[in-house]
């Protein structure tokens, strides 16, 4: 058998360093070609991404035109609460405020509206962030009103020597209901706009009492 001499022979730490670059590009090669060329995989986890966000553009979509709804619906109904208070409130700003009387059965009236419509805005089902915003804003603004009126209510039960402290606390409470709803209203708009269905526009007031936005005068859907 012919023997090898040492001379032949290549060192051990010469021969790893010799391998260690051909390895080396080897691994880069393969990376880059799994880079340059992305796997079914990749494919389709991009397609499942694009399908989600699809969904979700429906869903919003589809929640914008029901919250519109919910809220003209909402405001045609607590309208008269709004503008009762108004009469029988010392003013809360400087906007008209009066003594006007409200009978027992216009108040049972009043509270069974509102205990309806803040039922109704419990439903708080997920959307995007800005429809999101136009929802518990909304929701927020039938809160107050209805706690304007329980505070209202509570006025009306002490002797009248006493009631005047409460009545204020119900004037500010429910200039408060309007201003939150106008700035609800404010952002349902806008989400109308950006979502194709032109001005939407869902206001408690035609004025803009203690600072509350109104509808900016464009046509509706426009």
């Amino acid at each position: 058998m012919p023997v090898v001499s040492k001379a032949g022979r290549m060192p051990g730490g010469m021969l790893r360093a010799a391998i260690a670059p051909l390895v080396a590009a080897a691994v880069g090669l393969f990376i880059g070609v799994l880079v340059a060329s992305p796997t079914d995989t990749d494919t389709d986890t991009d397609a499942a991404i694009a399908s989600l966000q699809e969904d979700e553009a429906e869903r919003d979509a589809t929640q914008i035109v029901e919250l519109t709804a919910l809220a003209r619906s909402t405001a045609e109904q607590v309208k008269p609460v709004v503008a009762g208070l108004r009469s029988a409130l010392p003013a809360a700003d400087a906007g008209a405020g009066g003594t006007q009387s409200v009978t027992d059965q216009q108040l049972s009236q009043w509270k069974q509206i509102m205990v309806r419509q803040v039922e109704r805005h419990k439903d708080t089902p997920s959307g995007s962030t800005a429809t999101n915003v136009a929802r518990n804003g909304l929701r927020n603004a039938v809160s107050q009103l209805s706690l304007a009126l329980d505070t209202f209510a509570a006025a009306r039960a002490l002797p009248a020597a006493h009631q005047a402290p409460l009545l204020a606390v119900a004037s500010r409470q429910r200039l408060l209901a309007v201003n939150d709803w106008s700035v609800a209203a404010t952002q349902l708009d806008q989400i109308n706009i950006d979502a194709g269905n032109g001005h939407q526009h869902v206001y408690l007031t035609d004025s803009p009492e203690g600072g509350a936005s109104v509808g900016d005068g464009a046509p509706e859907g426009n």
